[in-house]
């Protein structure tokens, strides 16, 4: 079984920082692309931003040039760091995974696709 858990959500005032991380957990033997994604009660789920497995990192238009999403691969974590955020950027944040190879119990090794974290709250107050 994998999970991915979440931390560092909180509220900040606009122009603010924050930093999430995402720790995925389980007997995994590699991973692909992780990332973070977004919604509002008011909103569809939406990509803020993505890392490949070799670094390769995508955002959105929206949080280019504020955000920064990153790896530690060793760690089996992502971590993204928002800065000057906004009041829209409130939202619920969530951990992706898109791809996992796990081991198996029987010592084989099986695919995972498409994982979320429980999501954490951000909110950026004006």
């Amino acid at each position: 079984q994998v999970q991915l858990v979440e931390s560092g959500g909180g509220m900040v005032q606009a122009g603010g920082s924050l930093t999430l991380s995402c720790a995925a957990s389980g007997s995994i033997l590699n991973i692909n692309t992780m990332g973070w994604y977004r919604q509002t009660p008011d909103t569809q789920r939406e990509l803020v931003a993505v890392v490949l497995s070799g670094g390769t990192t995508t955002y959105s238009d929206s949080v280019k040039g504020r955000f920064t999403i990153s790896r530690d691969n060793a760690k089996k974590t992502v971590y993204l760091q928002m800065n000057s955020l906004k009041p829209e950027d409130t939202a619920v944040y969530y951990c992706n995974v898109d791809w996992v190879l796990v081991r198996d119990q029987n010592m084989g090794a099986k695919e995972v696709f498409d994982i979320w974290g429980q999501g954490t709250q951000v909110t950026v107050s004006s």
